[in-house]
């Protein structure tokens, strides 16, 4: 009977848009600002970016390597390496496509440090070919977070239910929100996370969730929109924020 309530209601919000959070959404630049000449993916340059547009996050991912480095990337492999596989003696001769060194996540946590930019870092642990790999990885991120004292600027997303569950367990007040697209936000409520970030693809077959999300409290991303009318569409639809690959576009459209 309560359940049957429950769901009634989240209905009832669904239909007349109840619990939308946000008037506008805010912009998160996908792997940091790495278009621009210059940049590249998880680069610290485009971390750096990502901050000087004071936009609302910067995301970047994340990989352990066997002997416990957090290395900075989205891929599982760079130039044939597994990251996941290998040691960091290996992960410091990689270079980045600006000629960057691949980042740990600790250089860009003293970036964040260091800057007066209300940009958060949006913390992406990537899941690991073995799920207690992907715990290992989310509980050194968390506690590298905490030492350096940017708890409070860090935002945590996974396709991982295991680095979900491990980064709640760690940091309970933490924000997470879960990214695979294949649970209602009723279902990512009780596992005590605090949003869902799908891609747009979900949120156009499923629509009502971003309501269904709001009537739980829970906050509401999208990924990866660089479309001038999919911005548009995810803005009217009443998301929160937009993870996109120009956030420098994005946040213009935006703020119209």
């Amino acid at each position: 009977m309560k359940r049957t309530i429950f769901l009634v209601l989240l209905t009832f919000c669904a239909v007349f848009n109840i619990g939308a959070q946000n008037i506008c959404p805010q912009t998160i630049a996908h792997r940091g600002d790495w278009m621009p000449e210059g940049s590249a993916e998880n680069s610290r340059t485009s971390l750096r970016r990502a901050l000087d547009l004071g936009i609302f996050g910067s995301e970047i991912d994340i990989w352990i390597t066997r002997d416990g480095h957090i290395m900075v990337n989205h891929d599982p492999t760079y130039e044939g390496i597994s990251l996941q596989d290998t040691t960091y003696a290996a992960c410091k001769k990689l270079r980045l496509e600006n000629g960057e060194k691949m980042p740990q996540l600790k250089d860009l946590l003293k970036i964040l440090k260091k800057s007066k930019s209300p940009t958060r870092l949006v913390v992406e642990v990537k899941s690991h070919r073995d799920p207690q790999r992907s715990r290992d990885c989310a509980t050194a991120a968390v506690a590298a977070i905490r030492k350096y004292g940017v708890e409070d600027r860090v935002l945590y997303i996974s396709f991982s239910i295991e680095a979900c569950e491990t980064i709640h367990q760690l940091a309970p007040t933490a924000d997470i929100a879960y990214l695979s697209g294949n649970r209602t936000p009723a279902e990512v409520h009780q596992m005590g996370l605090t949003g869902i970030d799908y891609n747009i693809k979900v949120f156009r077959k499923h629509p009502e969730w971003v309501a269904e999300a709001h009537a739980l409290g829970m906050n509401v991303n999208v990924w990866t929109v660089d479309k001038p009318d999919d911005i548009r569409a995810m803005r009217d639809l009443g998301v929160d924020y937009i993870t996109t690959n120009k956030p420098a576009l994005c946040d213009q459209l935006l703020q119209r």
